[in-house]
């Protein structure tokens, strides 16, 4: 018996090799003369090019948020926006994280919502209105996207509609609860003494059983 092992043969078609340069978007570097990579790929050839000498550093003289995995400056940083108020608060504890952590991303695009309110804000507080609905886009929504502008106009009044009932109705829970004279229940009454209330505002005169009829005052005392 040998010991060399048979490889059974292959059933179906035979695969015919491709020429990538015969197929739309393939093959952009199989002509050496139009390498898109050169010259990346011959280093050793070039004098010139890949040897500079680094722009001297700027100095910031504002906070500026570094990655944890890359902590090292560019030569120029911008500094016109340094993090401050409560979206600063958010972008330096976001910066904590990794930029592999969702977390991270996540809390910087609140940080830029928040912002935007902290910026109207400051605008206010300086004696400038600012025009919102330019700053937003309305006119260009309103010429271009105009179906999209009136599903985000329905959207935010569906979510202000929403949040109007839910106070509402949240204070119509908290609002303390009254008898039929209209005297509120305060807590702690007893509940022989609201029993008597409820009997003076519905039912007027009392009953006693076997008993002459028995008028309440105003307050649910007998007289």
């Amino acid at each position: 018996m040998s010991d060399t092992a048979t490889i059974p043969a292959t059933t179906g078609p035979t695969r015919v090799p491709v020429d990538p340069a015969t197929v739309p978007g393939w093959g952009v570097d199989a002509d050496p003369g139009n390498n898109p990579t050169y010259p990346m790929r011959h280093i050793e050839d070039q004098t010139r090019g890949f040897t500079w000498d680094r722009p001297t550093q700027q100095q910031p003289e504002v906070e500026i948020l570094r990655s944890i995995e890359y902590n090292a400056l560019p030569a120029v940083v911008g500094t016109s926006t340094p993090p401050s108020g409560v979206s600063g608060m958010i972008r330096r504890f976001a910066f904590k994280r990794s930029e592999s952590d969702w977390w991270h991303w996540l809390l910087l695009m609140g940080a830029d919502r928040i912002n935007v309110v902290e910026g109207v804000v400051a605008d206010l507080a300086q004696g400038h209105v600012p025009n919102i609905p330019a700053e937003m886009g309305i006119r260009a929504e309103w010429r271009h996207n105009r179906s999209g502008l009136f599903a985000k106009a329905g959207i935010v009044a569906a979510v202000s509609l929403g949040a109007l009932l839910l106070v509402r109705r949240g204070r119509r829970h908290d609002a303390a609860p009254t008898i039929g004279n209209g005297e509120t229940i305060r807590p702690g009454a007893r509940e022989t003494r609201l029993s008597d209330h409820l009997h003076a505002s519905a039912l007027g005169p009392v009953a006693t059983a076997g008993g002459p009829t028995i008028d309440l005052d105003s307050d649910g005392s007998r007289p």
